[in-house]
């Protein structure tokens, strides 16, 4: 049996969960209905190129609807939902095929060529439309449009997976690892970052428009660019390291991992096992009950003493993440919740109000303040880089000394390391779908 085929084995039982959440959530906040539109395409200023489309997720979460612009599905208390399944007659471009019965079986499903069909459906009471299509915004008024304590209840929802989500997911850090596989095989083949990246689609027969986000694929110090864009071309002469932050998606599912490589060993080399061997202790300690934020800060001083050791620091790690100093060279989140979206939703909100969890002081980036929960899926990234303009800030502003500026020098052409995984946390030891999808290669 396919993966495909084994993660559709689950997919009922998970549409008849969204069916309870949603009628539990639309009662507590007074709606009789929900009407969740796909969105439409969007063309570029004065021509007629249409952005690669993005389904709006509450839809994906429901069905795999992944290029399906103008759908639309109706959600009622007590009835099957109903979804207007958008079907152009267009001969300019590929329309969407049938829908396939593994899933359009829990449905009622209506093929329509009208992308206002929707409008006909006789709704009675109150109706909450959730999407950011312009059609939407001519029939709902401004309590009934993306209604903020519904859609915050239903973001909080989509924060405990169902088990048809997890093999979503699962499969997804599969293709991930196998494109990895493939990018580290172009690096030490010397390609460039254009090229590996073209290995990685190739790898594993996806698109740019189907990653779940703009791969980072980075040599040497283009490595400290924590979002680096680009894709040169053109190999450098003296290849040192490699990051590649990539992932692949499945029915709409992400997967997010990052790996870092040094060409030759070395102190750079040592300082990446050192870094994957505090990750998977950061890994293995999400459990059920687990403040976010105290592993965020463990990492700090983790990363801190991994400074200390290798010489780049002069202070202890208590006192680097006290100053700041820790944050110079690791200055992002340890990670997010992940799904149909990389940085999925409600990771800094309390309840259905919206009441934030704040930040540990300091500590402006970290996306992910909540108490974790069986069946949440997040990313462990810590990083440690050298960061030009961090340092220069440090140099200017901190405690000079407790910087050893010669080692910094020295591994600055590698650029940083950051090493992530994606983990499910459940009620007893935690689910490592990257590293078991890595294992099984």
């Amino acid at each position: 049996m396919t993966a495909r085929r084994t993660i559709s084995k689950g997919y009922k039982a998970h549409v008849a969960d969204l069916q309870q959440r949603w009628e539990k959530a639309l009662e507590v906040e007074g709606f009789d209905a929900a009407v969740i539109h796909a969105g439409s395409k969007l063309e570029s200023f004065l021509d007629d190129y249409e952005y690669p489309f993005r389904c709006n997720p509450h839809l994906l979460w429901w069905a795999p609807l992944i290029h399906h612009h103008d759908s639309v599905l109706l959600v009622r208390p007590g009835k099957q939902p109903k979804l207007y399944y958008y079907q152009p007659d267009d001969y300019w471009h590929l329309p969407p095929a049938d829908p396939e019965s593994w899933w359009a079986n829990e449905f009622d499903v209506e093929p329509v060529r009208d992308t206002n069909a929707w409008r006909h459906a006789g709704l009675n009471g109150k109706t909450a439309y959730i999407g950011d299509a312009p059609d939407l915004a001519e029939v709902a008024n401004s309590s009934e449009l993306n209604p903020t304590r519904l859609l915050n209840r239903i973001h909080l929802e989509r924060t405990r997976k169902t088990p048809y989500e997890i093999a979503c997911m699962a499969e997804a850090a599969r293709l991930g690892a196998v494109a990895h596989t493939a990018a580290e095989q172009a690096f030490r083949e010397g390609l460039s970052e254009y090229d590996i990246h073209q290995r990685y689609c190739m790898s594993i027969q996806m698109i740019d428009a189907e990653l779940p986000y703009g791969n980072i694929v980075a040599l040497n110090d283009h490595s400290a660019v924590l979002h680096y864009q680009a894709h040169e071309q053109q190999a450098p002469q003296d290849i040192r390291s490699f990051l590649i932050d990539a992932g692949a998606t499945v029915h709409g599912y992400a997967c997010d991992i990052t790996r870092t490589y040094a060409a030759d060993s070395g102190e750079f080399a040592d300082m990446i096992s050192a870094m994957d061997s505090m990750q998977k202790k950061l890994c293995d300690a999400v459990v059920e009950g687990l403040d976010y934020r105290d592993l965020h800060l463990t990492a700090h001083v983790d990363i801190a003493g991994i400074l200390r050791d290798f010489d780049i620091i002069n202070t202890s790690a208590e006192d680097a993440v006290s100053s700041g100093l820790s944050a110079v060279f690791y200055p992002h989140g340890l990670g997010h919740y992940l799904g149909l979206q990389t940085h999925d939703v409600a990771g800094l909100i309390a309840d259905a109000d919206g009441t934030p969890i704040p930040r540990p002081e300091g500590h402006p980036f970290l996306r992910l303040t909540r108490t974790l929960e069986a069946g949440n899926v997040l990313t462990i990234e810590p990083g440690l880089y050298f960061i030009e303009p961090l340092l220069r800030k440090w140099r200017k502003n901190g405690d000079v000394g407790a910087i050893n500026w010669d080692k910094v020098e020295s591994l600055a052409p590698y650029g940083g390391i950051r090493i992530e995984d994606n983990v499910v946390v459940t009620d007893g030891v935690p689910l490592n779908l990257t590293r078991d999808a890595f294992a099984a290669l």
